[in-house]
């Protein structure tokens, strides 16, 4: 299935049906001669009928759907001091809603039911998120406090294929971003013109490089999604760089998009900071939530 053909399938799963060609064609980014061709095509093969996608429709998209999601969620904040003294960075509430939890709602939402969580500091406290979410599954980081979080990705490293895998501190505004399909391997980024923090260099919607500092470049936000054949690859590559001596310092985020760069083709997938949010300091957390003034 080419990308097009994917694009307009994955539409018709959660949106609806009734629109014109007109109205298909900017919702999706497609050109309307485009998407009047692929449309013809899709209803040829029995995948969309009566502007609806078939069985066999939603079959063809079963390669892409995600099965897991993962939550990085060892770190010891300490960033948000004096906040994160006695709780978890992903437990903090904002105006009232723990920080994981505007990621796992959005998980559910998506229909992916395996969530794990790979926890660290203070990890028994986890254990009060299975009042909500009882099928939650939970992975210790015993290294938490020693090494950087390569070594939560070490301990899940297996669990990478169809999975995303997200920063388990973000604060997630637009839930429909995790979407149940995916085409490829991707990374959220927001566009700016310049930033001095982690951002991402691409080249034809491509990532070319993850570098500190840049200008006309995506902010990374920590979500990705891994493809099966990415999240294969993936998993033997971050063995190769943990047991490197200098290893365990290393980002996760490094391997594919660094030291193994060129054996990864990993699409930006474009979003805004009305759509997600990191909460790094105890100044941002002011700035979303007046009663910590």
């Amino acid at each position: 299935m080419d990308r097009c053909q994917f694009d307009i399938l994955e539409f018709f799963v959660q949106n609806h049906p009734f629109l014109s060609l007109e109205e298909l064609s900017k919702k999706i980014g497609l050109p309307l001669e485009t998407v009047k061709n692929v449309r013809s095509v899709l209803e040829e093969k029995g995948l969309l009928q009566n502007n609806k996608i078939t069985d066999l429709g939603r079959k063809a998209l079963e390669p892409y759907k995600a099965k897991r999601a993962i939550l990085f969620a060892a770190g010891l904040g300490s960033r948000l001091l004096p906040v994160t003294q006695n709780i978890p960075k992903p437990l903090v509430r904002v105006n009232g809603t723990r920080l994981i939890d505007t990621l796992i709602d959005a998980v559910l939402a998506a229909g992916i039911e395996e969530i794990i969580v790979v926890r660290g500091y203070h990890s028994e406290q986890f254990d009060q998120l299975l009042g909500k979410y009882p099928n939650l599954k939970f992975v210790d980081n015993p290294f938490f406090e020693t090494q950087n979080n390569i070594s939560s990705a070490m301990c899940v490293r297996d669990l990478f294929e169809s999975a995303y895998v997200m920063d388990g501190d973000l604060l997630l505004y637009n839930p429909k971003l995790i979407k149940p399909y995916q085409y490829e391997s991707n990374y959220l980024g927001i566009p700016v013109d310049k930033t001095d923090d982690w951002c991402l260099t691409t080249q034809n919607g491509y990532i070319k490089s993850m570098v500190i500092g840049g200008k006309r470049c995506y902010t990374m936000v920590g979500v990705s999604f891994w493809s099966p054949e990415d999240g294969k690859r993936l998993a033997n590559h971050l063995k190769v760089i943990y047991d490197r001596k200098d290893g365990k310092q290393c980002f996760w985020d490094q391997v594919a998009l660094d030291f193994f760069q060129d054996q990864y083709k990993i699409r930006v997938r474009s979003c805004s900071s009305w759509d997600i949010a990191e909460i790094d300091t105890l100044a941002d957390l002011k700035k979303v939530d007046c009663s910590y003034a």
